[in-house]
């Protein structure tokens, strides 16, 4: 693959100019690419043109345990903290990216290139990172799109918003830690977005969520490189998200 036949499949696809895109990638399931990850951010950053912005759920690889001496544990620094390894490839060549830019939070951070970079990623609230406030309510708003080039259809970050949103009554909550300066401890509260939120719902409740929306007529399917990909309007998956947890027995 190269960077000219990556860009027509995108584009084939129906990423736009000026879209504001969040990406998940497997790098491998794409095929073998002339330059690597750079010119798959080539591509999708040609996609979206000037006006578009790329963005990327990061997180973060932690390497601690919670019963650790807190003098060894390291602070988090949004600056050098590299994005969890299960994310791929992609997503780390993101944040190193040229004028990226990361939100504040270390779990629920989002990295972003392009014009509404700063925008996306300013002022993420520290509780209840996926909701009200976050870089994921931001491209909802913005009219975003989600592209899967590769990536499980479980992977879909954004429906974390959906579960913040969705009102059922027996959502799991987490709290925890991180230390995020010398001698500063954040406490953190938080829908648990380790497994689906509700013990109701199946493990792999993000996709049946969108397999139901794409059979529904929501989204689009097609190929970037060698890849099964698809493309989502944002608002319209979370509101099926929505529904579907209300909904569901």
């Amino acid at each position: 693959m190269t960077y000219r036949s990556l860009l027509a499949d995108i584009q084939q696809l129906g990423v736009r100019n000026g879209d504001v895109v969040m990406v998940h990638a497997g790098l491998r399931s794409v095929g073998p690419i002339i330059g690597g990850a750079d010119t798959l951010i080539r591509a999708l950053l040609a996609a979206v043109g000037e006006g578009g912005t790329l963005a990327a759920y990061v997180d973060f690889e932690p390497f601690f345990e919670e019963d650790d001496n807190p003098e060894d544990i390291p602070v988090f620094d949004k600056r050098v903290a590299r994005a969890a390894r299960d994310h791929g490839v992609l997503h780390e060549a993101m944040r190193t990216w040229p004028g990226a830019m990361r939100s504040d939070h270390p779990d629920a951070g989002v990295v972003a290139i392009g014009a509404k970079a700063a925008w996306l990623t300013a002022e993420h609230p520290f509780q209840y990172g996926y909701g009200e406030g976050s870089p994921f309510e931001r491209i909802v708003e913005t009219g975003g799109r989600v592209l899967m080039i590769g990536a499980p259809l479980d992977t879909i970050t954004l429906l974390h918003y959906a579960e913040h949103k969705a009102v059922i009554p027996d959502k799991r909550v987490v709290t925890y830690r991180r230390r995020m300066a010398e001698s500063e401890w954040v406490e953190f509260e938080e829908f648990d977005t380790s497994e689906p939120v509700s013990d109701r719902f199946p493990e792999n409740a993000f996709e049946i969520i969108a397999t139901e929306f794409l059979a529904a007529g929501g989204g689009v399917q097609g190929r970037i490189g060698q890849a099964d990909s698809y493309l989502f309007e944002s608002g319209p998956l979370v509101e099926f998200g929505i529904g579907w947890m209300e909904r569901y027995p």
